[in-house]
């Protein structure tokens, strides 16, 4: 029961957190940021329900731990950030609470950020480190978030982050130290920090290259979420600030939060063990259907500008026809893309199913054409270890004299 103390405290503190701001005239955005702004709260509320079950099914497996105690930080120090701003907005002088929520609020984000981005990963899917070699990237881990939380923490003046001109005095500050973020030290840190984040991504990679099995497929899980993540969303914010484009933008934002949602519920599915072998199928259709859509797009909009022009340049303005043969054009090239991409895909990704398909053609082929039972059999072995690849492999042929007649009489 106690382990699902994280969920309450987590709403608890987001409600807090949205009714503290409201008060002090800090919310009230556009449409898209107060969207946002919702979705960031169910997404890290994943984390407070996939911690809460982890904790209590698998008390002796930290990752549960890991995503309570991220969930559980967000709602409270947040909140205790949000009591701060209303404090000095509306009084001008800070109370007890005020002080430590805004002290909270000016160290925690590394603290949870270092939970998320670094010891999840290294200690992923079991709860250990992949040996006693990557024990030095949690100590590093350690320790520079450990000088940047203690750096943050005693600085003489408490920034009011979400109240721009406000600062409270810092009853455990040293005087004369101003921002953190303007020491030397503070790089030092921070650069021990992306070093310690390298070596977690450097942990996974070669956890996944040695893994086997069950733990295989919670890594193949683990992999996809985080390239959907990381890898999605980065790329179309770099292509969309590039070129401008403002739907890419968005589209960046809706991948970062269905990884972020995805990214708790995955892990949670990967230790629990539950329908693993789905995600095959999933990376599959992924790989099919991303550079599918991709290729469509670009068949879609390119075709659409040039009618455009050509209707143009010919009547002197547009025509709906454009659109049509775009829509025709890209629905008759929908299945013989979709095939050739799957045939890359699996030639390049799923080699054993792609060589399996070929050995296959080449028997079914030649079984046409041979009469020699000898050599058919011979070859049905060969086709048998090669796909399926069996230990092995064994063929039994009923004696043509022992046959009976079909129909005949015991």
């Amino acid at each position: 029961m106690v382990a699902w103390l994280t969920v309450p405290l987590y709403v608890a503190g987001i409600c807090a957190y949205s009714l503290l701001t409201r008060g002090a005239g800090l919310s009230g955005g556009n449409l898209v940021e107060n969207l946002q702004s919702v979705v960031l709260d169910v997404g890290f509320g994943a984390f407070a329900v996939v911690g809460s079950m982890l904790v209590a099914r698998r008390p002796t497996n930290p990752i549960g731990w890991i995503l309570a105690a991220v969930a559980l930080m967000l709602g409270l120090f947040l909140a205790g950030g949000a009591y701060a701003t209303y404090v000095m907005v509306t009084r001008g002088q800070p109370d007890a609470l005020a002080v430590f929520g805004a002290w909270a609020f000016n160290w925690f984000w590394f603290l949870m950020l270092a939970l998320a981005l670094i010891y999840l990963p290294l200690l992923f899917p079991d709860g250990r480190l992949l040996s006693r070699r990557w024990l030095p990237v949690a100590v590093l881990a350690g320790i520079a978030t450990s000088g940047i939380v203690i750096l943050n923490a005693l600085v003489e003046t408490i920034p009011v982050n979400e109240a721009p001109g406000y600062g409270i005095e810092n009853p455990i500050g040293i005087e004369g130290l101003g921002r953190a973020a303007d020491l030397p030290i503070f790089d030092m840190f921070t650069g021990l920090f992306l070093v310690a984040g390298f070596g977690a991504v450097a942990s996974v990679v070669v956890r996944f290259r040695r893994s086997r099995g069950v733990e295989r497929q919670q890594m193949k899980l683990f992999a996809y979420v985080t390239v959907v993540l990381l890898g999605g969303a980065v790329l179309t914010a770099a292509i969309s600030d590039a070129t401008g484009t403002r739907w890419l933008g968005t589209s960046s934002f809706v991948l970062s939060m269905v990884g972020l949602v995805s990214l708790p519920i995955a892990v949670g599915i990967a230790i629990l063990r539950y329908r693993l072998y789905d995600i095959d199928l999933v990376i599959n259709r992924t790989l099919v259907y991303g550079p599918l859509t991709a290729m469509l797009v670009l068949v879609y909009l390119g075709g659409l500008v040039s009618l455009q022009y050509a209707f143009r340049s010919l009547t002197g303005q547009g025509s709906q026809v454009a659109i049509v043969v775009s829509t025709l054009v890209i629905a008759a090239l929908f299945n013989p893309l979709r095939k050739r991409v799957q045939a890359f895909v699996d030639r390049c990704f799923y080699r054993n199913k792609y060589d399996a398909a070929r050995v296959l053609e080449a028997f079914s082929t030649r079984l046409r054409d041979e009469t020699d039972l000898d050599g058919l059999s011979g070859d049905l072995a060969r086709v048998v270890q090669d796909t399926v690849q069996p230990e092995h492999v064994s063929l039994w042929l009923r004696d043509p004299s022992t046959a009976r007649e079909p129909g005949a009489g015991s």
